[in-house]
């Protein structure tokens, strides 16, 4: 029983398709389980389509967003509640309350010690570590030294080099402007992007179970400019508590948050579903998908057929090219340079409402005041 489209769309659509291509003064040489599956796949294309450009419209809105459908369902019509979700998930998450029905689950927290000059970390076995809270520093940590204590901003006496003007050893304001501050502290940060880059790690498996956390960079390592008060400091996990036997079934219990496109999940698409601009594309996409199927069994021996009395050639050339070139073409008025999910990209659409009203205020300044009229 096919699936995709219900009767009698279904016989009526494979009647209109064979029609265009000539039945029933030509012989079609498709079978109904044949243009089944055609459909499925053009219907099957376009939700690719449309479902890409839905995540990219919405990824701001997506990115690590918890993977569970109520979540899902308002990140993609509102983004009001998406940061209160969010956080109320990882706070039940961390002490084991699980405000949503992700199972039983309870999410712990360790850390290890650094050691100068150690890039790789050992996790105990029976730990599915869920985040790593190795964060890049602000540039105000990695100074060299501490700009609010350090003679920088002030010193014994009124003033010092740089900073407060105080009475005696207590500060009362600031004499240096807050612009002085931002352009080192954005010094600090070139130069560190330059020397050192950003604090990033990665997880790899090791035996019996166990894990390895690599850390790049290494503290106090050749490159760990401006990070030596990392060293001999903690860096915190988060982790499950799994055995060989429940691992599997923690992660499925436990996807956590969305981190690529194809982490969103989106349901398959049936002829019902589409609309009527929708459907219009996905017939036509159907038609060039049977030209290319109908070229193909056509094309079976270069399209020469041996006869008692004759030899018969086949057409077949011109379906396969017809099939493509209109794949192409459709395909380009859907998300081509200026296709219409193009036009209805968030940021298209902002500019056209900037356009309208720039146009409007344009327009406005040439129209005459209107008069007031008095009647006595």
């Amino acid at each position: 029983m096919n699936t995709i489209i219900a009767e009698p769309f279904r016989s009526q659509l494979y009647t209109k398709v064979r029609h265009i291509l000539g039945a029933p003064l030509r012989s079609i040489e498709l079978e109904d389980e044949q243009m089944d599956s055609i459909l499925e796949f053009s219907i099957g294309d376009y939700s690719q389509y449309v479902q890409d450009w839905l995540i990219e419209s919405q990824w701001t809105s997506l990115n690590n967003l918890n993977l569970d459908t109520q979540s899902l369902s308002r990140a993609f019509v509102t983004k009001s509640l998406d940061f209160e979700n969010r956080y109320a998930q990882a706070y039940s998450k961390i002490v084991g309350l699980q405000s949503s029905p992700l199972g039983d689950w309870v999410l712990k927290k360790d850390y290890i010690t650094l050691v100068p000059n150690q890039q790789i970390y050992e996790i105990p076995a029976g730990r599915e570590v869920n985040e790593l809270l190795w964060f890049t520093p602000t540039a105000l940590n990695n100074i060299l030294f501490d700009p609010w204590s350090f003679g920088a901003l002030g010193g014994y006496g009124m003033g010092g080099p740089a900073g407060y003007s105080q009475m005696g050893y207590t500060g009362s304001y600031f004499m240096m402007p807050a612009f002085d501050m931002l352009l080192r502290l954005q010094e600090i940060n070139i130069q560190r992007r330059i020397i050192a880059g950003d604090l990033t790690y990665r997880i790899t498996g090791l035996p019996n179970g166990k894990k390895a956390i690599h850390l790049m960079q290494t503290p106090g390592g050749k490159f760990d400019f401006g990070n030596s008060s990392l060293r001999n400091s903690q860096v915190w996990y988060w982790y499950y508590d799994v055995g060989p036997e429940d691992r599997d079934a923690c992660l499925a219990a436990n996807p956590d948050i969305i981190k690529l496109p194809s982490d969103v999940p989106m349901n398959s698409i049936s002829w019902s579903d589409l609309n009527e601009p929708a459907q219009q594309w996905v017939r036509r996409y159907f038609v060039a998908g049977c030209k290319e199927t109908l070229a193909k069994v056509r094309g079976k021996y270069s399209g020469n057929l041996k006869t008692p009395d004759s030899e018969l050639t086949m057409d077949y050339a011109s379906l396969a090219t017809e099939g493509k070139d209109e794949k192409t073409k459709l395909i380009e008025e859907l998300i081509g340079a200026d296709g219409r999910l193009t036009r209805l990209r968030p940021e298209k659409i902002m500019e056209r409402e900037a356009l309208l009203a720039e146009n409007l205020n344009k327009q406005m300044k040439f129209r005459a005041f209107p008069r007031n009229m008095y009647v006595i």
